[in-house]
C-alpha cells in the first residue's frame, strides 16, 4: 500500500478484505500521513556518515500531472566503502536539464554527501553536465547497457544479434586480466577493432560507440571482482520496472507527491534485498590507493586539466590540450569531456603538454 493515496488504500483494502473489513477514512488518512512522514525523513536525512566508493544515478519517466507528458524521477543509490548498498535520494527531475540535475546532485551535497570514487550513469546531457559540476573529483563510468541500446537502435533488426554479441565481446577480457592501464588499453583496442569492422556497414552505430568512448572503460581501473556490477545501472532499471507495474495496477498517479512516495516505497523495499559488493583486504587496498592517486592528481593540478575536445577517431586517442605532470594513471572521463590525469592519455599512452589545431571537438 505504500505510495498510494488515501482513496486508493481504502479501495484496495475493501477489495482484498471485503467491505466489512475496510478501514475508516480516518485510519487510512493516518496511514498515508505516516508514510508521507517516512518519505520526508528519508529525503532530508543527513548523509555525512555515508562514505561511498560507487554512486549510481538513473531515472525513469512517470505521468504525475494531469495533461502533462511523463516526467522523470531521478534516483541515486550507492555502494559504501564496506560494500553495503544504500538508497540515497528520490526526487523529481523536471525537464532533465542541467539545472534540474545539478539541483538534484547539489541537494545530495548539501545533505553531506561525500565524493565517491566512481559515478555510474547513462548519457543524458543534463545529467552529464551536472556530474561535471557537482562531482568533478570523481571518475565517471558510462552505463554499458544504455550504450548497447543506443548502438543497437542504429542497426537493422536482422543484424542486431550479431552487433550485440560484438559489442559485449569488447568488454570480455581474459580471466587473468588485471585491473588498471593495460585492461583499459585492451578494451580500447577492441573498440578500435569493432569500429574498423563495422564502420562501412553501420557508420551511425560506430559513431555512437566512439562518442564518449573513454567513459566506457573506466570501470576496468577498479577491482576485477566488481567489474560486472559497476559498469551499468541495471539494478535501478529493474526496480523501476517493478514501479511501473505498480503504477499500472493503480491506474493513475494523482500528483507529484504520490508519484515520488510510490517510487520511493518500491525502491526502499527492494533495497533491503539488494546485494552488496565483496570487499577483501586486497580490494580495500586497491580502492584506497586509487583514491589516493585521484586526490594527489587533484592537488597537483596547477590549472584545469580538462579538454573540451579530446577528440579522437578509432585510430587516435590523443588529447587536444593538456596540463600534465608525469607518472600518474590514465584518463578520467567526466561529463561529456575527458579529464586527463597527468602523464597519460585515455589509452594510457605517455604524452607531454601540447596543443594541436588539427584535432577537433569531441562528437
Amino acid at each position: 500500500m505504500r505510495g498510494l493515496s488515501d482513496r486508493d488504500i481504502e479501495a484496495h483494502l475493501a477489495e482484498a478484505l471485503g467491505p466489512e473489513a475496510a478501514l475508516s477514512k480516518s485510519t487510512v488518512s493516518r496511514i498515508c500521513q505516516r508514510l508521507r512522514e517516512q518519505f520526508e525523513a528519508f529525503r532530508t536525512r543527513d548523509l555525512s556518515d555515508v562514505e561511498l566508493d560507487y554512486l549510481y544515478l538513473d531515472g525513469s519517466h512517470f505521468k504525475m500531472h494531469d495533461g502533462s507528458r511523463s516526467e522523470p524521477v531521478l534516483v541515486a543509490y550507492g555502494i559504501t566503502t564496506v560494500g553495503a548498498p544504500v538508497l540515497l535520494a528520490v526526487e523529481p527531475g523536471g525537464d532533465e536539464s542541467h539545472d534540474a540535475c545539478a539541483g538534484f546532485l547539489g541537494d545530495l551535497k548539501a545533505r553531506g554527501r561525500r565524493v565517491p570514487l566512481l559515478v555510474i550513469s547513462d548519457g543524458a546531457p543534463g545529467l552529464l553536465g551536472a556530474i561535471e559540476v557537482e562531482l568533478s573529483a570523481a571518475l565517471r563510468q558510462r552505463c554499458l547497457i544504455h550504450r548497447a541500446r543506443n548502438v543497437l537502435a542504429k542497426v537493422p533488426a536482422d543484424r542486431r544479434d550479431e552487433i550485440k554479441a560484438a559489442f559485449w565481446a569488447i568488454f570480455e577480457l581474459s580471466d587473468d586480466a588485471l585491473p588498471g592501464d593495460e585492461a583499459v588499453r585492451n578494451a580500447q583496442r577492441s573498440i578500435d577493432a569493432f569500429a574498423t569492422r563495422y564502420e562501412r556497414g553501420f557508420p551511425a552505430a560506430v559513431k555512437c560507440l566512439l562518442t564518449d568512448r573513454a567513459a566506457l572503460t573506466v570501470y576496468l581501473r577498479f577491482p576485477a571482482e566488481h567489474w560486472r556490477r559497476i559498469r551499468h545501472t541495471n539494478l535501478i532499471e529493474r526496480t523501476f520496472g517493478e514501479t511501473r507495474r505498480r503504477v499500472k495496477v493503480i491506474g493513475r498517479l494523482p500528483g507529484e507527491a504520490s508519484c515520488l512516495s510510490l517510487v520511493w516505497a518500491v525502491l526502499d523495499r527492494a533495497s533491503h534485498g539488494w546485494r552488496g559488493l565483496t570487499y577483501t583486504p586486497a580490494i580495500t587496498r586497491h580502492l584506497t590507493e586509487l583514491r589516493h592517486q585521484l586526490d594527489n592528481s587533484a592537488d597537483d593540478r596547477t590549472g584545469e586539466a580538462v579538454t573540451p575536445a579530446a577528440y579522437h577517431d578509432h585510430r587516435s586517442l590523443r588529447p587536444s590540450r593538456c596540463y600534465t605532470k608525469p607518472g600518474t594513471p590514465p584518463g578520467r572521463a567526466v561529463g561529456g569531456i575527458i579529464r586527463s590525469l597527468p602523464g597519460t592519455d585515455v589509452a594510457g599512452e605517455r604524452w607531454r603538454p601540447r596543443q594541436d589545431s588539427n584535432l577537433r571537438p569531441w562528437d
